[in-house]
């Protein structure tokens, strides 16, 4: 599968306006499946998150393999502030043919289309980048494609925990569904394994150690550009958050989160008593919980393989061998590709002779998770 060739025709290709999608020459096939949140607890969110409908009632992209009877199955978590599957369909193309798996790409609550068009659209989106400058003065790496999640995090820096616990619950139905073939499309299976980027790979890392209702026993995560707890990661970017708001959340999260989950409430009981908000608290500082967290990872070592790359500045390698590395060297790899790249771009689609370079890189990157996920 040539990389590049391929981003651009499946890029042509996708609509979630349509029900099923051909892929010439290929026997992929791309199925939009309809879903409903029942998110549980409603008083987690506030009344202004309640009322968007896409984040409730939405589709997810679901690409079959060749053979319908299949019953492998791999769920693809993307990453913060992402608003279009673009960059992720080569990447579940190539999963689904090469381990004939299907793959689930699952949105994160109100991201991609669980969030309002506007959140995208720069002509709405450059009217509260201009508010946000003139209250608050220039802000570094502030742009109209993540002012919408800077606003609403620094608004209420728990919406990144919340929108995770929405998540969560989602995907908890959504598996439960496929094992025990209640799934409109996906036959039923006994495992289901993860491929997850960048605050997917923290989602996902949750769900492997919290293991709710014991759906991920015996799954395998493999972690691309991600793995490591939130206080060494970096946010801040043009493409994610701005710096400020960053500052925000993580000062939230560092400093004033654990003070916060006193009390008699469902949320603090849920943090305090769950093992879903155990694992969400050990992964925030690597001082946090820290004999749970690795005790778990180190429970977990042979079902967890990670890649990483040398350039990530946002989730930096360092902090991705200080989460992981004790617990599964021989399994995570940093790697450095010979092109430019970003830890948001990490496959550049480029119009010249380096493009086969990063074909090669995707192929090599790929096929490690294939044959780990298979």
């Amino acid at each position: 599968m040539e990389y590049s060739l391929t981003y651009g025709k499946l890029k042509s290709l996708f609509s979630q306006e349509r029900s099923e999608i051909s892929i010439p020459e290929s026997y992929i096939r791309i199925h939009n499946i309809s879903f409903r949140s029942e998110l549980p607890l409603n008083e987690f969110m506030n009344e202004n998150d309640r009322s968007i409908s896409e984040n409730s009632i939405f589709s997810y992209p679901v690409f079959s393999p060749k053979n319908p009877d299949s019953a492998k199955v791999i769920l693809l978590l993307h990453g913060l502030n992402e608003r279009s599957w673009i960059k992720y369909l080569t990447w579940a193309a190539n999963l689904a043919e090469f381990t004939d798996s299907y793959v689930i790409l699952f949105p994160i609550s109100f991201h991609i289309n669980r969030s309002p068009d506007k959140w995208k659209d720069p002509r709405e989106m450059i009217h509260l980048l201009k508010n946000r400058h003139s209250s608050l003065g220039e802000t570094d790496m502030s742009s109209f494609a993540n002012i919408a999640l800077s606003n609403r995090l620094a608004e209420d820096p728990m919406r990144f925990f919340k929108s995770g616990y929405q998540t969560v619950a989602d995907i908890v139905r959504l598996v439960s569904d496929v094992k025990s073939g209640n799934h409109p499309l996906v036959p039923k299976t006994s495992k289901i394994n993860i491929f997850a980027y960048s605050i997917g790979a923290f989602l996902a890392e949750i769900l492997m150690i919290g293991n709710p209702g014991n759906l991920f026993s015996g799954s395998r995560l493999f972690i691309f550009c991600g793995g490591s707890v939130f206080s060494n990661m970096r946010g801040a970017s043009k493409f994610i958050m701005d710096k400020r708001a960053f500052d925000r959340v993580y000062n939230y999260y560092l400093y004033d989160f654990e003070k916060t989950i006193k009390g008699d409430n469902p949320l603090t009981e849920y943090l305090n008593n769950s093992s879903v908000g155990l694992a969400f608290r050990s992964m925030i500082d690597l001082g946090r919980f820290r004999a749970f967290r690795e005790a778990m990872l180190r429970k977990l070592r042979g079902q967890i393989r990670t890649v990483t790359l040398s350039k990530d500045l946002i989730i930096p390698a360092k902090g991705v061998v200080a989460t992981l590395g004790q617990f599964s060297k021989d399994r995570l790899r940093v790697c450095d590709f010979p092109f430019s790249y970003s830890h948001e771009n990490p496959f550049p689609v480029l119009a010249s002779p380096l493009s086969k370079k990063v074909d090669y890189w995707f192929e090599n990157i790929f096929s490690e998770a294939a044959l780990f996920l298979a």
